[in-house]
């Protein structure tokens, strides 16, 4: 068996992302087989490494915010001038009903990213967090956490319509794989989706004829929405999982 860099390895074990293992081994914070590692090390499968008690630390004063994004905000980097989502992270947005009960430092807003986006037309609930685990469950290659959304849509569905939302629908060449779609509403459909494309459900709607005219996320796994404000945040809790 090829070894492979420690980083990759320690990811794949789920210790942490890829670029926080080359941030632990730079700083001492990793052995492999009771040795200290060293960046671009390569590993076995059989090399016992252990991950030092101040890496363990700093993971555990990472923090995850739920944010219900507004209209007019982007998920990532900012474009078009148009400003990213984390903007919004800040003490006089904090939802005062946060069940979390930590207090807000500028320390929290280090390295905050997005584990996935919502569109700049799209509401609902956006993820950011500084640890790479938690992005890497929600969105990594083979996440398997299901995503909730309410969708607004216009024109006529047929039944072969609905079916095709369902399964059968492929994007950029590929199939998608099984989704839950039914109507919630006269107007409204309620999707929930295994994977992210790019502008997924707008594509999936124009497939069988339908517009899009409203798309508010609210769940990613076992997290809900819930009575979060528009444009407010609020922690993870720590016995709360996705």
């Amino acid at each position: 068996m090829e070894p492979v860099r420690l980083s990759k390895r320690m990811a794949e074990l789920g210790i942490c992302s890829r670029r926080e293992a080359d941030s632990y081994i730079e700083q001492g914070w990793v052995k492999v087989d009771g040795e200290v590692a060293v960046l671009g090390q390569k590993v076995l499968p059989h090399n016992t490494i252990e991950v030092l008690k101040k890496a363990q630390d700093a993971q555990s004063s990472r923090v995850t915010i739920l944010l219900n994004k507004p209209v007019g905000y982007v998920s990532g980097q900012a474009e078009k001038g148009y400003l990213p989502a984390v903007t919004l992270v800040k003490p006089e947005n904090h939802w005062s009903e946060d069940p979390s009960k930590k207090r807000f430092i500028p320390a929290h807003l280090r390295g905050l990213a997005p584990a996935g986006r919502l569109d700049i037309d799209s509401v609902g609930l956006l993820v950011l967090t500084q640890d790479g685990r938690v992005a890497k469950h929600i969105i990594g290659e083979n996440s398997t956490v299901e995503k909730e959304y309410l969708v607004r849509v216009t024109g006529e569905l047929s039944e072969r319509g609905l079916a095709l939302l369902n399964h059968g629908l492929s994007l950029d060449g590929e199939a998608l794989k099984p989704a839950e779609v039914a109507w919630q509403n006269e107007d409204q459909l309620r999707f929930v989706l295994r994977e992210g494309k790019k502008r997924q459900i707008r594509r999936m709607c124009e497939l069988v004829g339908l517009r899009v005219v409203g798309l508010k996320r609210i769940r990613i796994g076992t997290i809900k929405l819930g009575n979060l404000p528009t444009g407010q945040w609020r922690y993870l809790r720590d016995d709360e999982m996705f």
